[in-house]
């Protein structure tokens, strides 16, 4: 590809942002994407490297894969990093202080799977999984009140010791299906007692959540909230059809103490709601009176599809959608924009994009992705 802009084109990509008590370099984060590389619950020696790479190519903030809370069942499988253990949370500390040497932020995904543990691929794979109601094909039980409280201590314990490590803020993940996810979904969320019933009931959990983190890390340490109307494999699935339930589904979740709402969608430019050319992203930040992310499908011309980043469909680069991008940035609609896909096979797109230049960019392809494959690829690319 030659395609070349001016710099400015882009400018409002790399504008210094200030959320609440959070700096950034720029408005461009690197979405969490969860890769597989960790050994027993401890990443590869690798990946502080695959960190800073991001980094060092331009993201402001980097969004680490989903790692897995300190509770005997909130793993997805053995591959899945922990955030206990002295020699997981070493590793941890590698990839902090990488990323912060390339000046650049980082946040941890603090993930419990729920239904979507992989009970035969875990370290206790006698026991069965939890979930707000005991649904599915695997062995599960639905969760007690003692087990609420907890995932709960396990989320804030785990938000404790993120900040510990010199991590910059945490992300909760509540999307695509998992535990925080399908308590707020109806479909896995068939609850009599005061977590489950109407919307506003359903949230009570996350709200908690978030609460419990909120008084580990203190007023100032930044929280990030990631939710989704899609699910794994359920890609028509709705949380929420209107902007009024979406208020109902955040309100309870900022007033407990998220600073920023991260709107998973598959496509950044869909409207989320007939009548409104607003994306989620952009209802988020106005029911919530919270900064918001965008994300889905930035400078790549196919949505995601699949649920594990090596099996999803190759798809060419757009620079096309850039602009409307911009357009909805400009005019305020969310605060960040993340990528994914994108950055996992051009580690320096921010820095490319920031000098208007498109030359050799990479079309996402999942053979492509590999980390031990990467740092050959950009060294054969800086020599090019």
């Amino acid at each position: 590809m030659s395609v070349n802009a001016a710099p400015s084109t882009y400018a409002a990509l790399f504008e210094r942002v200030s959320l609440g008590s959070l700096t950034l370099p720029n408005r461009i984060v690197m979405a969490p994407m969860t890769r597989e590389f960790a050994v027993a619950g401890v990443l590869s020696a690798e990946a502080p490297a695959y960190y800073a790479r991001r980094a060092r190519g331009g993201a402001g903030l980097i969004i680490t894969e989903g790692t897995a809370i300190p509770h005997p069942v909130a793993q997805q499988s053995r591959r899945i990093p922990h955030l206990y253990g002295d020699a997981a949370l070493a590793r941890w500390r590698e990839v902090v202080d990488a990323v912060h040497a390339e000046g650049s932020r980082i946040f941890v995904q603090l993930w419990h799977c729920g239904l979507g543990r992989l009970n035969d691929e875990t370290d206790n794979p006698e026991a069965p999984s939890i979930a707000p109601s005991a649904i599915g094909r695997r062995p599960v039980r639905a969760m007690t009140e003692a087990d609420v409280a907890e995932v709960i201590a396990a989320f804030a314990g785990a938000a404790s010791t993120a900040k510990h490590l010199g991590f910059d803020g945490v992300e909760i993940h509540g999307a695509h299906g998992y535990l925080l996810d399908q308590f707020l979904w109806t479909r896995t969320n068939r609850r009599g007692d005061r977590y489950g019933g109407d919307l506003l009931a359903r949230t009570r959990f996350a709200a908690a959540v978030v609460a419990a983190i909120r008084a580990s890390v203190g007023r100032f340490f930044p929280i990030m909230f990631r939710f989704s109307q899609w699910k794994g494999g359920h890609y028509d699935a709705k949380l929420v059809s209107s902007p009024q339930e979406l208020e109902i589904l955040l309100r309870p979740l900022a007033d407990a103490g998220v600073d920023i709402f991260d709107a998973s969608t598959r496509r950044f430019w869909l409207p989320e709601f007939a009548g409104s050319d607003l994306n989620l992203a952009a209802w988020a930040k106005k029911v919530s009176g919270r900064p918001s992310l965008t994300v889905g499908s930035v400078g790549l011309e196919g949505p995601l599809d699949g649920n594990y980043i090596g099996e999803m469909s190759a798809t060419p680069v757009s620079i096309a959608n850039l602009k409307e991008l911009l357009r909805m940035l400009e005019r305020g609609d969310f605060d960040l924009v993340a990528l994914g896909r994108m950055l996992l096979c051009n580690p320096e797109w921010p820095a490319r994009v920031r000098q208007g230049r498109f030359e050799n960019l990479q079309s996402y392809d999942p053979a492509r992705v590999a980390l031990a494959l990467e740092p050959a690829d950009e060294a054969q690319r800086a020599a090019a």
